[in-house]
């Protein structure tokens, strides 16, 4: 699932979702003409309606780092997003647990 939404007023941090707010994006596909990262799920929520995205998990693999004390494993998780219709995204993330 998505993230739960905070029922407050969304303020943007980065360049590009002050654009978006401001209505001067007007679509997704000009974010990827211009090959802009996007760094706040509140843009993707923007141009999506609610429960207009679907997630799955493709892989779940350990990640171990050698320390002092012995290794410390954490996992490393690949997730694909997508609409059904065009729009897909990957995303990468490490975690303890």
């Amino acid at each position: 699932g998505r993230r739960g939404g905070d029922s407050k007023e969304w303020t943007p941090v980065t360049k590009l979702g002050r654009l978006v707010k401001d209505g001067k994006i007007n679509n997704l596909e000009e974010i990827f003409l211009y090959s802009l990262s996007v760094k706040e799920p509140q843009i993707i929520d923007h141009f999506f309606p609610e429960d207009a995205l679907d997630d799955e998990v493709m892989k779940i693999m350990p990640v171990q780092k050698q320390t002092t004390a012995g290794q410390r494993t954490r996992f490393k998780a690949f997730v694909a997003v997508g609409d059904r219709k065009g729009h897909i995204g990957l995303g990468v993330k490490v975690a303890s647990e």
